[in-house]
């Protein structure tokens, strides 16, 4: 982990490539639904929404999705898709390090693979519970402690995964109750060395006091 900010503007052209990364934002998709039940008056913010490959999963069944994230190229090819597909989503550039606020409310906030970019996770999971109407859901996925194995460069990594313990603690200085964990997916990669591993994502989801 070497602290040095990834540029995710230059990956978002090939982002939607590796068939892996399709399918884990399609399971925590499911997982997400799964475990908070969201309605067709259900409104989403997706955060950290890359590509959009979570956000466009979560569309179906709810009555919107508000897709934010700190990359202008990320957001560039989400745009081109709601666009050719005529969907009922909007972005948002947003960079919580720059001073930037969420756009909300709402009633459940989600988040794929993101928080490990994050460097504190305390301070964004207030500004989340900030948007959220009262009794609203946060669906949080990532790695289960890694050891530093899933990535081929420590570029823009601030956490090696997260035992979900400590990830519990981070919910509830944030405010948020109920909090409830699930393995949301697994991913089989193969790393720099040849060696092909198993890594396991986590759903942890908890409330807001009405």
């Amino acid at each position: 982990m070497d602290g040095k900010e990834r540029n995710f503007d230059a990956a978002a052209a090939t982002w939607d490539e590796n068939p892996g990364r399709v399918k884990m934002a399609q399971d925590v998709a499911r997982a997400i639904r799964e475990t908070t039940k969201p309605g067709p008056e259900t409104e989403v913010l997706d955060f950290g929404c890359g590509t959009g490959l979570l956000s466009l999963a979560l569309l179906p069944g709810v009555r919107s999705v508000t897709a934010v994230d700190s990359s202008r190229g990320m957001l560039d090819v989400l745009d081109k898709k709601i666009a050719a597909q005529g969907l009922a989503m909007r972005t948002a550039l947003v960079d919580l390090e720059k001073g930037d606020k969420l756009p909300g409310p709402v009633d459940l906030v989600t988040s794929s693979m993101t928080f490990h970019h994050l460097r504190d996770p305390v301070p964004v999971l207030v500004e989340m519970a900030r948007i959220l109407r009262p009794g609203g859901r946060i669906a949080i996925a990532d790695l289960d402690s890694d050891e530093g194995k899933f990535h081929d460069s420590s570029e823009g990594v601030f956490h090696n995964g997260f035992d979900r313990c400590t990830m519990q603690k981070y919910f509830e200085a944030a405010g948020f109750t109920a909090v409830q964990n699930r393995t949301a997916a697994v991913m089989h990669k193969t790393g720099a060395d040849g060696k092909t591993r198993t890594f396991t994502i986590f759903l942890m989801t908890a409330q807001k006091k009405a």
